[in-house]
């Protein structure tokens, strides 16, 4: 009888993450359900990657009590998708729902963190999970003051974004294909402002993009900027607070990019609120600035401290001057090759440690 994995996919990031993973599980024989849910671009990821998969539930938004209310019918809805496929092992990044069935179901199962900065999350999930795997240069007392036992932990020396970016060659074709000439444009991404841990810090239907933009835009209108927003309420305040500028051709404004990890190898910037993307992007050897307005996250410590060029500037007058420092450069000199690779390969890949695990576990 083949073993099988259930693996939930609840933001966009595992879904990337994963597919690496969900690769070498099926190379293996494994039989693999996929359940995703409905937040920011993750089901056009899951589309892009081309895997099968069962849309099941989606984010409750910035308001508590719906939150609650869409862990509860997530819950309820996937509960008998997975009774009837029945697995041997669950794997996930942070999906409180499936670590919470998996438990109750007495399904073996391993997940990810690298975000114990969202508390909420955190400790709904860390009880329930049976191993969990997380950065060295995250403390791991972070981890045991949200309810994680200390021998479930199991540390790296690296963070997520090498699982995917060790096996990444870059695609020119992108170029052609969005009308796009290499170091000429700009990739800026939103905050995730409907996060838990990032409600109190700005209104979910704001984003700081508005207020240094237009700056780095006047002084380099020729250039391309493609901005990625995470919810409706996003892309309508920047079609208001921007209406001057936002029309104009050179202005890409979306809540979705495909390739995403092209676009980032051959642009000039990459400048965003989250840090997810800002870590592949420096990893890639693109000058990154993230501009979330909290501290210093230890994993773009991390990087910053391993010498790439990652900024954390909360300041948008300090962030549009250093952008304008970097695109007044424009010596793309040591870009546009494959040198990223052999400083990722000095790290671990927490995906060979996920898989394994599993592969060592699922038949005992």
């Amino acid at each position: 009888m083949n073993k099988k994995i259930w693996i939930d996919i609840e933001e966009p990031k595992t879904g990337i993450m994963f597919k690496s993973l969900i690769d070498k599980f099926q190379s293996e024989g494994l039989e693999t359900l996929i359940t995703a849910r409905n937040y920011d671009s993750t089901f056009q990821i899951m589309d892009e990657l081309g895997y099968s998969y069962q849309k099941v539930g989606s984010h409750g938004g910035a308001k508590l009590e719906n939150k609650l209310k869409e862990y509860i019918q997530r819950l309820n809805d996937l509960f008998p998708i997975v009774t009837k496929f029945n697995p041997n092992f669950f794997v996930t990044f942070s999906s409180v729902e499936g670590a919470r069935i998996s438990y109750g179901l007495n399904i073996p199962s391993i997940g990810y963190n690298d975000e114990p900065r969202n508390i909420p999350v955190c400790k709904l999930l860390f009880p329930f999970l049976d191993k969990i795997i997380t950065p060295k240069c995250v403390p791991k007392e972070w981890y045991i003051n949200l309810h994680a036992d200390p021998e479930k932990i199991i540390q790296y020396n690296g963070i997520d974004e090498i699982a995917w970016l060790s096996e990444y060659n870059p695609n020119p074709q992108v170029l052609d294909k969005f009308d796009l000439e290499q170091g000429k444009f700009l990739i800026i991404r939103s905050e995730p402002s409907f996060a838990s841990y990032f409600v109190d810090k700005l209104a979910p239907d704001r984003t700081l993009i508005s207020e240094f933009l237009p700056s780095i835009y006047n002084e380099f209108p020729n250039h391309k900027y493609i901005v990625i927003v995470r919810t409706n309420e996003q892309q309508e305040f920047l079609e208001k607070t921007l209406s001057g500028i936002i029309d104009n051709k050179n202005i890409i404004l979306t809540r979705f990019m495909p390739n995403m990890v092209d676009l980032c190898y051959y642009s000039a910037l990459v400048i965003s609120g989250g840090g997810t993307i800002v870590r592949e992007s420096s990893l890639l050897k693109i000058p990154s600035i993230e501009y979330f307005p909290g501290e210093t996250a230890p994993q773009e410590q991390f990087l910053i401290e391993n010498g790439f060029p990652l900024h954390h500037i909360k300041n948008p007058n300090k962030l549009i001057k250093k952008s304008l420092e970097y695109l007044s450069k424009g010596d793309f000199s040591d870009r546009f090759n494959l040198s990223f690779k052999k400083s990722i390969s000095t790290f671990d890949n927490p995906n060979d440690i996920c898989f394994n695990h599993v592969m060592n576990n699922i038949n005992t």
